[in-house]
């Protein structure tokens, strides 16, 4: 599943064309490296996303097969 996807599906973002933009802009980063909108993510990944002076990191350890979860379900807050 592409980064911008999970990000709405697991409502870490609330639409997917602000996390386009997120990712276009560098703000979203995936072990390390700044990434792309379409960065296809996998299971143990580390996200960093930076929003202001905030910056929001945790761990994938689930990718929802459906259009809407819970983030509590696919993540794990670092």
């Amino acid at each position: 599943m592409r980064i911008d996807k999970f990000l709405k599906v697991s409502r870490i973002i609330k639409r997917r064309t602000i996390a386009n933009e997120a990712a276009d802009n560098g703000r979203i980063s995936v072990n390390g490296k700044v990434v792309k909108p379409s960065y296809e993510i996998k299971v143990g990944d580390i996200v960093e996303i930076k929003f202001g002076n905030n910056t929001s990191k945790f761990k994938i350890t689930n990718i929802p097969k459906g259009q809407n979860c819970n983030s509590s379900d696919v993540i794990e807050l670092l």
